[in-house]
């Protein structure tokens, strides 16, 4: 259901502020005192979450501008994605889709909203996301390669979609350079370069899939927004959380600056944001914390991918892991005992937070058992209750942070009605996400504004597919419209060969 920016959804977050209380009541005042002052930079204000937004709405507005473009932390690339499925896409595709330690090739058929899927995972072991750009694509190759025996695909040349989700500046619908890695991967030689030409050398390298033609490049974002306005046509914004965030947005082309294509219809074009650095030029650090702080001095990209680092499904675990640790250490939780586990960086894993924020507090079962994993053998009820109090504030905080960015966008656009299409682990399987975006959003929209938050189902699979389904229309409707010309600029030389005829006569 769509819900009116005026409209107060407050039901469920007045229950959960109750559950919250809840979980501190009956500790005494001053131990509360000691817990509060050490969580209390995680809970900001609601003018906090109002400056993030502006200041997000600037990053936007240097992405989209030339001058500023390339010092920009939010790039806001255009996509060359131009136009949402029609329903009349039909056919069968591939779809290769990276973006984590997992890799899939899908073959899907699109029939009108029917869609049917095939698909097959295949690991990418850490040495190959550490190695060489020749290794990961000639892995990627190999996959394809194992997929198509396995479907008995070699005899037929089918169009292909590469959802690739990582930061890229894309030059064409097939034409993808990547800027940087993000989420562990280092492969050397691939940053600067053309993903689609590496991948097809790859292809060429083993010689023996030649009908193999990548015709459209798109990001997870893209995929997700393609994904639901498959039966959603007024889906224009397109949200990832899950191991990373970032979002794409339909955007008119008078305001993309940068845009150096064609200004035919239809006078729009998906925007990649790449959000996730926003905050890279210190602009954020006025809500950082000591935990993100700590997080970025540890992590493989230090300065890098601020924002993302404070609300992504890679990171979450450890801002609970670390205010755990801090409590811990004021004698504030455990007795003031730890364990190996817990002071080992990046062993309190985020579907931690999502199963303890679902736990029940009347028994606490899955708390105590996540505790007996990371062998706390000391442990009470108020220990249960004080760690679900972290871990609400750690969600509360992510969620309201991408709900700035979605409230951003949804201003930006102005657009009477509009339905956003999220995906992602994070967002996926966490009990409170979506709720804690609907009312931050909600609080933070224009008046009269109407948004929708939709699951999208296997955006990166579906949408790359989908996005080579539209090229491949779109072409076709170009090459009919060029054949329609040229068949109506020959009869009018005919017609004039013809009237020539008659003079002469």
């Amino acid at each position: 259901m769509a819900h009116m920016a005026t409209e107060l959804i407050l039901p469920h977050s007045e229950l959960r502020n109750e559950e919250i209380s809840s979980l501190l009541r009956g500790i005494p005042a001053a131990f509360v005192d000691k817990v509060e002052n050490i969580l209390r930079p995680l809970d900001l204000t609601d003018e906090r979450y109002r400056q993030v937004m502006d200041l997000m709405r600037q990053n936007l507005d240097a992405g989209l501008h030339p001058d500023t473009h390339a010092t920009a932390n939010v790039k806001c690339f255009p996509t060359y994605v131009r136009s949402v499925p029609d329903g009349s896409e039909n056919g069968d595709f591939l779809a290769l889709d990276l973006g984590g330690t997992n890799f899939r090739v899908l073959l899907i058929n699109l029939n009108g909203q029917e869609v049917t899927m095939e698909s097959k995972i295949y690991i990418i072991p850490q040495h190959i996301m550490l190695g060489s750009g020749d290794q990961l694509f000639d892995h990627i190759a190999d996959c394809i390669f194992k997929f198509m025996c396995d479907h008995q695909l070699h005899d037929r040349r089918l169009p292909l979609g590469f959802t690739f989700s990582f930061p890229c500046r894309q030059e064409g619908l097939d034409r993808a350079i990547l800027t940087t890695w993000t989420k562990g991967f280092k492969c050397a030689g691939v940053e600067g370069n053309d993903i689609v030409e590496l991948l097809h050398a790859a292809i060429d390298r083993r010689g023996d899939m030649k009908n193999v033609r990548c015709l459209a490049v798109i990001n997870d974002t893209v995929g997700a927004l393609m994904s639901c306005a498959h039966s959603a046509r007024n889906c224009a914004v397109g949200l990832i959380l899950g191991t990373g965030t970032n979002a794409c947005y339909i955007e008119d082309l008078h305001n993309v600056k940068t845009w150096d294509g064609d200004y035919n219809e239809p006078k729009q074009v998906l925007i990649n944001t790449e959000w996730g650095a926003f905050g890279n030029d210190g602009c954020l650090d006025f809500i950082l914390t000591d935990f993100d702080k700590s997080i970025d001095k540890h992590s493989i990209n230090p300065g890098k991918q601020i924002y993302e680092k404070m609300i992504s499904g890679m990171y979450m675990g450890e801002i609970a892991r670390l205010a755990i640790e801090r409590l811990r250490k004021h004698n504030l939780l455990f007795e003031g005992e730890g364990s190996y586990h817990l002071s080992t960086r990046g062993r309190f894993y985020t579907k931690y937070v999502s199963e303890i924020e679902g736990d029940d507090v009347d028994n606490f079962t899955v708390t105590k058992q996540i505790f007996e994993e990371l062998e706390l053998s000391t442990h009470t009820e108020q220990d249960c209750r004080l760690v679900r109090h972290v871990c609400s504030l750690v969600s509360k905080r992510a969620a309201y942070l991408a709900s700035a960015g979605i409230a951003c966008l949804l201003n930006k656009m102005g657009r009477r009605d509009t339905t956003v299409g999220v995906d992602g682990s994070l967002y996926r399987f966490h009990p409170f996400f979506h709720d804690l975006m609907m009312e931050k959003i909600t609080q933070l929209l224009k008046p009269n504004l109407k948004f929708k938050l939709m699951l999208s189902h296997d955006g990166s699979g579906k949408g790359a597919a989908l996005v080579a389904a539209v090229a491949a229309r779109l072409r076709k409707e170009a090459e009919d419209a060029q054949q329609a010309e040229e068949l109506e600029k020959e009869a009018f030389l005919l017609s004039k060969e013809m009237e020539n005829v008659e003079v002469d006569n």
